[in-house]
């Protein structure tokens, strides 16, 4: 019975360390049992002996069972250990054939000390990890040979990794455009814009220099980002169980599995991110058609092809364009996994390739976690690849809503590359959702845009790669498909009804009558200049709303050398996931036929280009320069109602030379207060008699050896119109001829008026403000701005 009771406390034991996962003991237990119970066998009754060599078998089956899952495990780690001394020896070789000989070294430096730190039994991984470990100390030793050698022969200083003039923050947006019309690099105002927008959701992206390109994937741990385990959305939480990382979910985890990436393998899940599937699918699809990667060349590591690759230290670095700039954003791969044993998040339907995981989680990081509030196509378009954001709302019952031509341009410029299009619904009733198969405020990838027999098509993806249209021209339609229009697009609405993948084909009139906005995004291959300005607009400058002076909003001038096409892209900085739930901020871009010179009215003179205010962060305007058109434009930043600071980048693109510049406000400022009171209040000069008694101010203008510009505006009572009148008192020189002897604001108008000098001579001048009745009390304010220091006094 000895035995028996030593088996029972074996197989208790057995059973703990099973449960603690202590896999050595919990088998050497078992098998402890096992033993003890087959010796025991014959040592009981004859009916008991089957259930005692059933408990036999059973101990010894898990035993083995534990010891085949531990063998399995070990054999992961040592395949894991070789793919990393594999990522490391790659990345030493792509340094290496660059020239980069002290990162080079250093890479082989770590896959030599990797591999010397390899644990495995299995004498295939041995010998491989032995054989790279060879040859990167080899190559590490040639290069510290070579190092000397420069050293002893060469007297010159050593080359660093990467120059220090391009680790300089840049102007362009893309490689191919020129930058116009003014300095390469920043300035130290821009610097601090783009410093204070770089903390984003209580995380700093840093704008993205090509010094980054030498950042670090290698660790002696996992990665692990501080900030990688993002806050799960309500949906995320019902469901999540832990953070898995690819190589624990596959047994061989690859970033991209094929050349190209696929728009079909795309599957948004549970996280409220239509747009920004939606605007994976059409990247990805670009890249397939016109063999140019604008979405997976902003994923890093990547390899000497400059393919972004599977890292195995858990790495990886993605480059967005966020607040006016690409910036870097750092994450590691741990991804959120369901309790039912499924990814929470977008994934790839080929169940090895992460790429479309590791984008998202990279954005959501952005966005402040899987939670977000939703977003837009044009917003996360531009985030992925820089291209130009449009807006074009779908408005069938407007008189100046041209859709036929707006279907004319999708399907030309779509075809060539020139455009990403995606569409999105508006509020739908339950009832017309379950009718039509639409998702109400859902946003859908635009694939192909066809004129085919005579009718226009759209070919449209549902970033849930489920539930597709249900109207005409849907695969469940077997009236419009006609034998023809199957055959000139290679459609079988038969076969595709076999098969829910979200893909569908629908006319445009539908969608003229069940979606609100296409968001289009620009190539910026299209123009070849480009230039941009970071800057902010702080919440004291001007009246909180600009209806009767735009003075003081942010101003530029624009010089157009030549014919063609200006772009004007404003984009206003966000730095908090509020901004986005609940965007205040209605901006936009006004432009004037001014010359280039300050403006001062709204309307006068009137916009050239009147902008719509919007809340979007994106405003985007188009300037036409033909022939005779000006040649010099004012660009006046605008908005509905100023609450906070605004952070905003205005970026031009352009077919033809250009020059933008920002136009200062004059530096010396005075600010001087009246009133007009009883006797005062006298009027404009059609009074003659009280008109004199105005208050009246004279400044003295100074000699100085370049022109003096002076700008007076006078701001009183909105409910009086008034004016201001500046006279010549006297000049220092009697020699200089007076360029006049009275200048006035012009017209009475609303509560301010501005009257602008140019080359004043020294001397003083007399200024006389009024309202254009006599009898109008009230206090005013006299503002002036020059060019040069003037002294203020009060007439007697």
């Amino acid at each position: 019975m000895s035995d028996i009771l030593n088996a029972a406390e074996a197989a208790s034991l057995a059973v703990q360390f099973d449960h603690r996962k202590d896999i050595d003991k919990a088998v050497e237990c078992y098998r402890t049992a096992a033993r003890l119970l087959d010796r025991a066998r014959d040592t009981v009754p004859p009916e008991r002996r089957p259930e005692i060599r059933a408990k036999v078998q059973e101990y010894l089956a898990r035993a083995t069972a534990l010891q085949d899952q531990q063998d399995e495990v070990k054999q992961a780690e040592s395949e894991r250990c070789m793919q990393q001394c594999y990522f490391l020896m790659q990345q030493a070789l792509d340094a290496d054939e660059a020239d980069l000989k002290d990162l080079a070294l250093q890479l082989y430096t770590q896959a030599v000390e990797l591999a010397v730190s390899a644990k495995t039994n299995d004498p295939d991984i041995k010998a491989k990890i032995k054989g790279l470990a060879a040859q990167a100390l080899d190559r590490a030793e040639e290069i510290k040979g070579i190092d000397k050698v420069a050293s002893l022969t060469i007297n010159e200083p050593a080359r660093p990794t990467v120059s220090p003039n391009r680790a300089q923050l840049q102007r362009e947006q893309s490689v191919h455009l020129k930058v116009s019309g003014g300095k390469h690099t920043y300035t130290d105002e821009e610097k601090e814009v783009l410093r204070r927008t770089s903390n984003i959701n209580n995380n700093c992206f840093l704008p993205f220099m090509d010094v980054d390109l030498s950042e670090k994937f290698q660790y002696a741990l996992p990665f692990e980002d501080r900030a990688s385990e993002l806050k799960l959305s309500s949906k995320q939480e019902q469901e999540f169980e832990c953070w898995i990382r690819p190589h624990e979910i596959c047994s061989d985890p690859k970033l991209i599995v094929n050349e190209h990436v696929d728009c079909f393998s795309i599957k948004q899940t549970i996280v409220s991110d239509c747009s920004f599937v939606a605007s994976l699918a059409v990247s990805a699809l670009y890249e397939r058609r016109f063999n140019k990667k604008i979405i997976t060349s902003i994923i890093y590591p990547k390899n000497k092809n400059k393919q972004p690759v599977y890292n195995p230290f858990g790495k990886y670095m993605v480059k967005l364009h966020l607040n006016g700039v690409r910036r870097k954003v750092i994450i590691d791969d741990r991804l959120p996994y369901s309790k039912h044993g499924r990814l929470l998040c977008s994934y790839s339907s080929n169940k090895n390739e992460f790429w479309v995981s590791m984008l998202e989680k990279a954005y959501m990081k952005v966005m402040g976690g899987y939670d977000f509030p939703g977003s837009n196509s044009n917003i996360d378009l531009h985030a992925l690849t820089g291209w130009i954001p449009e807006r074009c709302a779908i408005r069938s019952g407007e008189a100046d809503f041209n859709g036929d031509a707006l279907y004319d341009t999708i399907r030309a410029r779509l075809s060539r590359g020139h455009v990403l299009v995606t569409a999105a619904t508006g509020q739908l009733s339950d009832a017309a959702a379950d009718r039509t198969g639409l998702v109400a405020t859902h946003a859908y990838a635009v694939l192909d845009v066809r004129l085919a027999n005579g009718v226009k098509l759209l070919k449209l993806k549902n970033p849930w790669s489920h539930l597709r249209w249900r109207g005409n021209y849907s695969e469940l339609d077997t009236v419009h498909w006609t034998p023809e229009l199957r055959d000139e697009l290679k459609y079988d609405p038969d076969s595709a009804a076999q098969y829910d993948n979200g893909v569908f084909w629908i006319d445009y009139a539908s969608i003229l009558n069940f979606f609100d906005v296409f968001y289009l995004n620009w190539n910026p291959e299209l123009f070849t200049f480009t230039y941009c300005i970071h800057q902010k607009w702080d919440a004291g400058n001007g009246p909180a709303k600009d209806a009767y002076n735009i003075g003081e909003n942010p101003q530029f001038s624009l010089h157009v050398q030549g014919e063609g096409a200006v772009w004007l892209l404003l984009t206003r900085h966000i730095t908090q996931i509020d901004d986005f739930r609940d965007n205040k901020e209605y901006i936009t871009l006004l432009v004037y036929k001014n010359n280039g010179k300050r403006v001062y009215y709204p309307y006068d003179p009137a916009p050239y280009i009147d902008g719509v205010r919007i809340n979007s962060p994106h405003y985007l305007c188009k300037v036409i320069v033909g022939e005779g058109s000006a040649d010099r434009y004012t660009l006046v930043v605008s908005q509905y109602e100023k609450s906070k600071t605004i952070y905003y980048t205005l970026r031009a693109y352009a077919t033809c030379p250009f020059s933008l510049s920002k136009l200062e406000p004059y530096h010396h400022v005075k600010n001087l207060k009246g009133e007009w009171s009883g006797r005062t209040a006298g009027g404009c000069e059609n009074h003659r008699q009280t008109y004199p008694n105005n208050p009246k101010f004279i400044f003295t203008v100074p000699y100085t050896r370049v022109p003096c510009n002076v700008v007076i505006e006078l701001k009183g009572p909105k409910q009086y119109q008034i004016g201001v009148d500046v006279r010549v008192d006297s000049l220092d020189d009697p020699s200089v001829t007076a360029p006049f002897y009275k200048e006035s604001s012009g017209p009475y108008r609303s509560g301010f008026v501005v009257l602008q000098l140019s080359n004043l001579p020294a001397g003083k001048y007399i200024v006389t403000p009024s309202t254009f009745y006599p009898g109008q009390e009230g206090p005013f304010i006299l503002q002036m701005r020059s060019t040069c220091e003037l002294t203020c006094e009060t007439s007697s």
